[in-house]
């Protein structure tokens, strides 16, 4: 049997603790520690009987792992990546990868100049519906695709913006939830060429957008339109779709359509819709649903991530595709500030 990876985990929050239970539950998977300056960190590690480093250099000193999980706040990702980068150690860094595009770009050079992989965690790619998704386009089932449309639209209810910082610029939907649509996105069609974009803040009147609508054109001739708004009931997200986190409620019900000349695909029910003879308006549609496995995303990245480190593939999600990501979402917002579309090289 092949030796598990020694896997510490830097950051104990929300999303920290989901790596650190997927990690332990893991069979290719050890995990050597948790890095986290909080009582509350200590706390986690000693539940899951490992040990506690208050910062990086102290767990380096002590005990080297094979990777780290970096789920710190999104300020010192670029920190802690370029630490792990300086002592040749591989690093999963969750989204986004960076807090603006220089220091990305910073990251991303050092770890390619030393040849250290990094991976982003865009873990929606890893689920076995945007894999299947993607096998359908493609195939070329739907013929040549033209148009795609994706939509989060969900209610944060009034407490979520009782936390200051979820009210300030930077912290709207865009960069909080669009980011991993747009990763979908590119995932499935390719780069994007250019964005255009507005905003809105007419409900809530904070200092951060609540809805964005964005057109945008791919470089393979794809155009997309995304929609996205924290301040409307509704049952088209991903979150609500696909069941992936069960913290929120599933419907039966997709967040992306996507067309082609010969058919069209919904996500993540999978349905493909053809005409059976003909290509017409006036003839009936054949119906066929998709089947694929249900997988938890985030088990199947940290497996992934053991991979890379093996050497036996290479990431799913480097960190210049993250940083990819990110300009897309910079653009965004910047098209919504001026007014312009955006072109991005």
């Amino acid at each position: 049997m092949t030796q598990r990876v020694k896997l510490a985990v830097v950051g104990a929050g929300l999303i920290g603790k989901r790596h650190i239970q997927h990690v332990l539950a893991e069979p290719s998977a050890q995990l050597s520690a948790v890095v986290d300056p909080t009582l509350a960190g200590e706390t986690i590690a000693k539940e899951a009987g490992v040990r506690w480093f208050p910062n990086f250099a102290e767990m380096i000193a002590a005990d080297r792992p094979d990777g780290i999980i970096v789920a710190t706040p999104n300020p010192v990702h670029v920190q802690n990546g370029l630490e792990a980068v300086e002592a040749g150690i591989p690093a999963l860094i969750e989204k986004p990868i960076a807090d603006d595009i220089v220091s990305g770009e910073k990251l991303i050079a050092a770890a390619e100049a030393k040849g250290v992989p990094l991976l982003t965690g865009h873990h929606r790619r890893h689920n076995p519906v945007m894999q299947k998704g993607k096998e359908i386009i493609e195939s070329g089932k739907l013929g040549r695709v033209l148009v795609v449309n994706a939509m989060f639209w969900l209610f944060k209810p009034d407490d979520y913006f009782d936390i200051s910082w979820r009210r300030e610029r930077g912290a709207g939907p865009v960069f909080l939830n669009l980011i991993h649509d747009v990763d979908n996105l590119r995932y499935l069609f390719g780069d994007v060429a250019a964005i255009q974009a507005r905003e809105s803040n007419a409900v809530r009147g904070n200092a951060v957008e609540e809805t964005a609508v964005i057109l945008i054109e791919f470089k393979n001739g794809v155009l997309g339109t995304a929609t996205v708004s924290d301040a409307v009931v509704a049952p088209w997200s991903w979150e609500m779709t696909t069941g992936e986190n069960p913290a929120y409620p599933k419907t039966q019900q997709s967040c992306y359509l996507i067309g082609g000349t010969h058919g069209s695909l919904a996500v993540p029910s999978l349905e493909v819709w053809r005409n059976p003879g003909k290509r017409s308006w006036w003839e009936p549609f054949d119906q066929t649903r998709i089947e694929v496995d249900d997988e938890d995303p985030l088990v199947l990245q940290i497996r992934q991530f053991c991979k890379v480190i093996r050497g036996d593939e290479p990431p799913l999600v480097s960190g210049r595709e993250g940083l990819k990501t990110l300009r897309v979402v910079d653009a965004v917002k910047r098209s919504a500030a001026t007014g312009e579309r955006i072109e991005l090289n």
